[in-house]
């Protein structure tokens, strides 16, 4: 029997039964009338507590955010933010070292986790009214907006500059000089999220051995929510929060089957305000056509046909901001060199582990250690008289006076699978071959490092909006990949696209010296882009 007519069937069944109900209330004795209906009142009340997602206002507490205006939050998503893991969060730039090139770029993790926990609620509440068969609880609601309220509580100085930059390098850095390397592999914030979250349990219980429990949540909900955090990746469901029937709910913080969630819904907001970007992507107008359906046998978060321009427009804003902002030519130097400081100024790399030297890579181990680690180490570096610290310190300081490499030139690759060190080797005889216009300047392939950029719109290679699925206004509870005729044909073919770039590193010498090198390692740039190197 299809679906919608077995929903149609216990809709009919139900209807039934509660006039069963009412013609038995109606043929009672009066005297057991009053009993009858307090049973009634009872059963329905108790119904009505676990499925309803109608909280007292009493218990709400508003905050006031420049990206969605006046936002509520239940008082236990309130009790988490007043934990200190969570207020870390305060002292951690949501864009890294975006900020010291976009000034307007200021805003913090805290913020962004209020606004995915909002979104997060907002999304819920709308599966719940437009398709209460899916049996969403009080318990369902609370937990996915405190997974969106906790998923980036385990980022670093920086945000991704410690868990892409500073953690792999310092694994590196260890296997090269033998050290001991207790540092997982592929390490994530997500792995931290996790941890943090664990460890702000544990205060809560200190306090209030019940303190879940008073908001109707158990063990199983921490599993859940932990689970949320991560995202649910695999086809063959393992997951023990919730059945695969509410397989829809891990897609609403942390979607990996096709990347759309809340939480890029709100840092496309967020970012773009900040740093003066315009946003062509309208999460307000995606919320109102989401939809679950079930597809291959499981239950996902689907939209309308009409609505798939607009999540292209999701993807491509996605690109823009890593174009524009976050892999910006100066932003990315910029953060190279922070993760240089902190990766000299750790502790854990250096032979006979100098008192005085900072815990970074170690701080990992413990959520303890770990609340500890924000922004402010960079100014706690700076402000450090410690010799050990010297180096780490001269790097800050060239970041403050702007005493930066400079900017070559950049290209685009045209062939796959070239590597940096390939890149790297081609470049380095290209210097070495190069003939200054000029005998007074020598160039040094060592002063002119070589970067690439990976550039893409959420899934590599691939096309994103072809692991998204859409129903139409006449089969809502049917959805498929959306058909290529569907689609503007103005959509590009290729998804992604890798730029390597060139700088010029020395910033020890004279203006004249240097601009005269850097006229040179251009034109040497410009020959070896014009090469056959799959290069243009």
């Amino acid at each position: 029997m299809p679906r919608s007519e077995q929903t149609r069937k216990t809709l009919s069944d139900h209807r039934k039964s509660l006039q069963d109900l009412k013609k038995s209330y109606e043929a009672s004795e009066e005297a057991e009338k009053q009993q009858l209906w307090e049973i009634i009142k009872d059963e329905l009340q108790e119904i009505l507590k676990k499925y309803s997602l109608d909280f007292s206002k009493e218990q709400m507490k508003i905050f006031n955010d420049p990206i969605h205006g006046h936002i509520e939050l239940h008082p236990l998503l309130v009790k988490i933010t007043d934990t200190p893991q969570f207020q870390r969060l305060r002292h951690i730039k949501q864009l890294g070292g975006t900020y010291l090139v976009y000034p307007g770029a200021s805003h913090n993790r805290f913020e962004h986790s209020l606004g995915v926990a909002y979104l997060a609620g907002r999304l819920v509440k709308i599966l719940h009214d437009n398709q209460p068969e899916l049996k969403i609880t009080k318990q369902d609601f609370l937990c996915v907006q405190i997974a969106g309220l906790c998923h980036d509580l385990g980022h670093g100085p920086f945000s991704h500059v410690f868990d892409c930059l500073v953690i792999p390098e310092a694994k590196k850095i260890k296997h090269r000089r033998g050290l001991p390397d207790d540092i997982p592999e592929k390490w994530k914030h997500e792995q931290m999220s996790i941890q943090m979250f664990d460890d702000i349990v544990k205060s809560m219980k200190a306090e209030n051995e019940d303190v879940l429990k008073e908001y109707g949540l158990d063990d199983k909900d921490v599993t859940f929510i932990k689970e949320l955090i991560e995202g649910a990746k695999t086809s063959e469901w393992t997951y023990e929060g919730r059945d695969e029937e509410k397989s829809f709910l891990y897609e609403i913080v942390a979607n990996k089957q096709n990347g759309i969630d809340v939480d890029k819904w709100d840092y496309f907001a967020r970012d773009c305000h900040h740093l003066g970007i315009r946003n062509s992507f309208d999460h307000q107008r995606l919320l109102k056509f989401a939809r679950v359906c079930k597809v291959n046998g499981r239950n996902h978060i689907c939209f309308r046909d009409k609505e798939a321009d607009n999540v292209y427009d999701m993807f491509r804003t996605r690109y823009t901001l890593h174009r524009q902002a976050y892999q910006h030519k100066i932003c990315n130097i910029i953060e190279d060199m922070f993760s240089e400081a902190l990766l000299q100024a750790d502790r854990d790399l250096h032979e006979g582990k100098p008192e005085d030297m900072l815990k970074i890579s170690e701080a990992i181990k413990t959520a303890e250690d770990y609340s500890k680690l924000t922004d402010e180490i960079f100014e706690q570096i700076l402000s450090s008289t410690s010799d050990k610290l010297k180096e780490s310190r001269d790097i800050l300081n060239k970041i403050i006076r702007r005493k930066l490499p400079k900017f070559i030139g950049e290209a685009r690759l045209t062939e796959k699978n070239i590597s940096k060190e390939e890149l790297t080797e081609t470049w380095k005889a290209a210097v070495e071959k190069h003939k200054s216009t000029d005998p007074t300047v020598s160039l040094n392939a060592d002063d002119l490092p070589v970067y690439v950029v990976d550039l893409d719109h959420g899934m590599k290679d691939k096309n994103p909006i072809e692991n998204v699925y859409f129903y139409s206004k006449r089969k809502p509870n049917e959805a498929s990949a959306i058909k290529d005729y569907q689609l503007s044909s103005f959509l590009p073919k290729r998804f992604n696209e890798e730029l390597v770039r060139v700088y010029y590193k020395r910033t020890d010498e004279n203006k004249e010296e240097q601009m005269k090198k850097m006229e040179e390692a251009e034109k040497c740039f410009q020959i070896w882009c014009g090469s056959n190197f799959g290069l243009q």
